[in-house]
């Protein structure tokens, strides 16, 4: 039994992208790497949180400014807490820097959409740190 050629499935090319890419980096491997190796890295950080907020030591309804403030006078609940914030900002961003790669067709709406993730993510993270080592335990 022969086919003809008449008769052969049309393939239909994948959508091609219009972007223009200027030489070959290894950004997204780098992206995937760290949304790995940062996954893990919070699951750690998220749980030992979590455990120690809500679980040990009594339990949530001790957790008010007093608390907060003598957490934050620790340097190790400072940094514990500061890549936390650090590293879920930067994971999500960099999930929500995918998807508007993935879904956004033209390039200049591609623009504006990861400079507002930009801007937003970089003023999340600046707050936050500021918040983290300028917190006054003695305000009146």
């Amino acid at each position: 039994m022969t086919s003809s050629p008449e008769l052969a499935p049309t393939i239909i090319a994948p959508r091609t992208p219009q972007r223009r890419t200027r030489g070959r980096t290894n950004t997204e491997l780098y992206a995937w790497l760290f949304m790995r190796v940062s996954g893990i890295l919070l699951v750690v950080l998220v749980l030992g949180h979590l455990l120690i907020m809500n679980i040990l030591d009594g339990g949530v309804q001790r957790i008010n400014f007093g608390f907060v403030a003598g957490r934050w006078a620790s340097p190790f609940w400072q940094v514990w807490d500061l890549l936390m914030l650090w590293l879920a900002q930067i994971h999500g961003t960099n999930g929500l820097r995918t998807i508007i790669n993935d879904y956004t067709r033209k390039d200049q709406t591609r623009f504006w959409l990861k400079m507002a993730l930009y801007t937003a993510s970089a003023l999340v993270i600046a707050l936050g740190t500021l918040v983290i080592f300028t917190f006054d335990p003695n305000i009146n």
